[in-house]
């Protein structure tokens, strides 16, 4: 059957194209993708091209489908995994396969498996690892959000601390602690935002950097420091650019004590350093940001490290059941990864909007790849709504959802497009 995807052939090249997919074999799986979300990750693969270590190195006659953030429904099922799945089925995946050592990685890897298409083809590792998972929600953006959101999830759960009793360490964020999220007012910041109000080792007190007053105010309309207090945390947002003294003031804010956990959600050099020195006794610095340059370096304080026990982890991806809670969370409405999206778009969009995601404001890129719509951030549904009737009623439907991407404005897309 013929599918349409985004395939990169080099740097910053990348094409939208028609082509035929090969039939299944007994130990594959022919999906249909509905949503898929653009990542940094991504960007970061077109601006390496080839040089990217999971890319092949035949990427120019050999092309592979960008995008691994992708959910939607179940086509055509191979004979080895009959016992399992069965067309119609809703779908999850975790692109973190790790299989056997391999890097190799959907929507980096694969010619006929990323989520920038119309269909494409599950290989048989996917299954055997467990990573294509069932899913029951109302909504493919959830599912498509799961994967970012599992990311998030995986950093907190691989944050520590020790115990100088039995040297046994304990695993996540520190219960009742002072944890910060610096640059956390982009769409992952504001997943870990979400996230940290709700698990139950959540801290007393989360502050959160940027140097964007337009993405604070936002931050504050969708997570507001009254939803967090109900939930027994003290939200607290800040523009470090504002301050004077950022490293006095937000010290001041843990009455010196310092963080137990710190996120850093940005790859600049000055706020690691930053983190690293605002750390408290036995407090853990996840650098969560992943760099381009592969000789990205900061200078960390080795006597805190001896004497007052900082340790510094960073974490990438996330893994199976990272996504089974992500996808249990959103589906129970308990977290809400629509925090991250901020623009919405057809196929074929994909392609600028990847190679340009870095000069694009906002959060996160959703795509729906069965119909062609130009990227639209939804902010401008109101303004287009005045002549357009399709954006009218997803300005309304986004209204009464907190500004927020909703399954209910998806489902009016589906019905506009006859998806």
């Amino acid at each position: 059957m013929k599918s349409k995807a985004v395939r990169m052939y080099g740097k910053f090249d990348l094409r939208l194209e028609e082509f035929e997919l090969p039939e299944i074999k007994e130990d594959e799986i022919l999906v249909k993708v509905i949503s898929d979300s653009i990542c940094m990750s991504t960007y970061k693969l077109v601006k390496q091209g080839k040089d990217h270590k999971r890319a092949p190195k035949n990427i120019d006659t050999n092309p592979i489908i960008i995008g691994h953030e992708f959910a939607g429904d179940i086509v055509k099922v191979g004979s080895k995994w009959a016992d399992k799945f069965r067309p119609g089925q809703k779908f999850a995946l975790q692109p973190a396969l790790n299989y056997k050592g391999s890097l190799a990685s959907p929507g980096y890897s694969y010619e006929y498996f990323g989520g920038a298409c119309t269909y494409c083809i599950i290989p048989p590792e996917v299954m055997e690892l467990g990573c294509l998972l069932n899913y029951d929600g109302d909504s493919y953006y959830e599912a498509s959000l799961g994967e970012p959101m599992s990311c998030i999830i995986g950093g907190y759960h691989a944050n520590y601390h020790t115990n100088k009793v039995n040297y046994n360490h304990e695993m996540g964020v520190k219960a009742g602690g002072n944890l910060l999220i610096m640059g956390g007012c982009g769409p992952m910041g504001l997943g870990a935002v979400s996230y940290g109000l709700y698990i139950e080792n959540k801290p007393k007190r989360l502050v959160v950097t940027d140097i964007s007053e337009d993405r604070i105010k936002r931050a504050r309309e969708v997570i507001s420091e009254e939803i967090a207090a109900e939930k027994g945390v003290e939200l607290i947002y800040v523009n470090t650019n504002s301050m004077s003294d950022p490293l006095e003031e937000l010290m001041a804010l843990t009455d010196g004590h310092g963080y137990d956990d710190i996120f850093v959600y940005v790859p600049i050099k000055q706020v690691a350093e930053m983190g690293d020195t605002l750390l408290a006794f036995d407090g853990c610095m996840n650098f969560f940001a992943g760099p381009t340059d592969n000789q990205f370096k900061a200078e960390i304080n080795l006597y805190n490290v001896h004497y007052n026990s900082t340790h510094i982890i960073g974490t990438t991806g996330g893994n199976i059941d990272d996504l089974v809670e992500a996808i249990d969370l959103s589906s129970k409405k308990i977290i809400e990864p629509a925090v991250m999206v901020t623009h919405i778009g057809g196929i074929d969009s994909i392609a600028d909007a990847t190679m340009n995601l870095p000069n694009i404001s906002g959060g996160k890129k959703l795509i729906y790849t069965h119909f062609d719509m130009p990227l639209t951030a939804i902010d401008d549904f109101e303004e287009l709504g005045k002549t357009d009737p399709l954006f009218k009623k997803l300005y309304d439907s986004c209204k009464r959802h907190k500004g927020l991407w909703n399954s209910e404005a998806e489902k009016l897309l589906f019905q506009h497009f006859g998806v």
